[in-house]
């Protein structure tokens, strides 16, 4: 077992590993880990309550907490945290292209449509019991939210407050409709990008034209194209992002033996930038979160034919995407190759079942307060907000001030502001 019990800055750290049911309809077949790790302070006790954090996603692990984590140091002040690694993450029977290899496509298939949020919630269940807590907060960031939702939609009665960052979704809307509002934000971060740094564009052409006549390969000997270049445009959704891809921008071509090719500086951060590589529940089960009775059918793929801005040709304006997963990544990254048939299969599955019960959330009496970021290139304000007006007892902080990495940014400020909220709800709750 990896993990040991550790104190640092006045933290005390304490792993623990559960083995729970793959398939929870069938709870007596295979069982899979499920790793978390406690945190507490010498102020806590008995008496102070739990709250679980949510990762963002899908297919992330939970932070390995440092000291400059600053919403964990806020949250310690009033709960015992647990930091939960989602299933098929970090030390939680972890899912990437050597644990997936022994199966074929079918079989994969059928392992990884257990992976989504409602049994992620189902597990995090088990754990509460198996704590002998009685109730607990959530945090949940990006989908961690989403999330948070199945949780109130299966459990309500297990959660004392919910706390939410950049990830309220919509609980009935077609991943088409989601994807039609993403691409239009993230056009706009693409111009808001290039209008500050007029001459990125160039460059952008330059190296979108160098790919299509060159062979330019990663050092992982993965050809590098122009697909791939726009996946760099994920960053837009993050604060502080802007400047370092112009210098990455700027570091791109060196000149050998009297030619232009591509740095291997420049080569080697855009494989780090490629998350997929090693955390493929990302790309193969991104839409499916979405996913309530039909399929997604490559949505983002689909919907992307409708800017065709995104599709870059020479002479072009050059535009980076976003977070959207496409059928060409299982043809091009090294490490999705081995699952592209049952990425296949995913896509095309239509009876994935629900992931929120909109009458039992219609009914809400758990406080849950929600940063809301007025410009989220990842997750549409206006969709939020229309779920929100569904949910009784839960609050919006609406604001313009973060991207969607708010709670990393300025964890502190964003999870005092929330907890207000929630202060406020709950005493209008005991009012009656």
């Amino acid at each position: 077992m990896k993990g040991q019990t550790f104190t640092d800055n006045g933290q005390h750290f304490v792993p623990h590993y559960f083995s729970l049911p793959l398939d929870y309809q069938d709870p007596k077949s295979k069982q899979i880990t499920v790793f978390a790790r406690e945190v507490t302070t010498a102020e806590h006790n008995a008496d102070t309550p739990w709250l679980v954090f949510f990762q963002g996603g899908p297919g992330f692990q939970s932070p390995r907490p440092t000291s400059d984590l600053a919403w964990l140091n806020t949250a310690l002040r009033n709960y015992r945290i647990l930091l939960l690694d989602q299933r098929g993450t970090g030390f939680s029977s972890p899912i990437n292209h050597q644990t997936l290899a022994h199966m074929n496509a079918q079989q994969q298939a059928d392992y990884l449509s257990l992976f989504r949020a409602d049994n992620i919630i189902r597990d995090a269940e088990k754990i509460r019991e198996q704590l002998s807590i009685d109730k607990w907060a959530t945090l949940g960031q990006s989908f961690g939210g989403f999330c948070t939702l199945t949780y109130l939609s299966m459990f309500p009665q297990s959660l004392l407050r919910s706390y939410i960052t950049g990830g309220v979704p919509s609980i009935s809307a077609h991943p088409d409709e989601v994807y039609n509002a993403t691409f239009k934000r993230t056009k706009q971060k693409n111009e808001a990008f290039f209008e500050q740094f007029p001459k990125a564009q160039q460059m952008c052409q330059q190296i979108a034209d160098h790919l299509m006549t060159h062979e330019e390969f990663l050092p992982n000997g993965q050809r590098f194209t122009v697909q791939q270049f726009q996946q760099l445009g994920i960053n837009f959704g993050m604060s502080g992002t802007f400047l370092p891809t112009y210098y990455l921008l700027e570091s791109a071509f060196i000149e050998v033996d009297g030619k232009q090719v591509l740095n291997y500086a420049f080569l080697n951060e855009m494989l780090a930038q490629q998350g997929f590589q090693t955390n493929p529940i990302y790309a193969i089960l991104h839409e499916s979160i979405y996913c309530q009775g039909f399929a997604s059918q490559w949505s983002a793929h689909r919907v992307r034919q409708q800017y065709p801005e995104f599709n870059y040709k020479p002479g072009n304006s050059f535009y980076f995407t976003g977070e959207m997963v496409f059928p060409w990544m299982f043809e091009q990254y090294t490490n999705l190759k081995p699952l592209q048939s049952a990425a296949e299969i995913l896509a095309n599955k239509a009876d994935w079942p629900a992931l929120y019960n909109a009458e039992l959330l219609a009914q809400n009496t758990v406080p849950v307060a929600c940063a809301v970021y007025a410009d989220d290139m990842f997750v549409e304000m206006d969709l939020s907000r229309q779920t929100l007006s569904q949910i009784p007892n839960s609050r919006a902080w609406i604001t313009n001030e973060y991207e969607h990495n708010g709670l990393r940014a300025d964890g502190s400020r964003i999870l005092t502001r929330l907890t207000s909220l929630t202060d406020a709800i709950q005493s209008n709750l005991d009012q009656g």
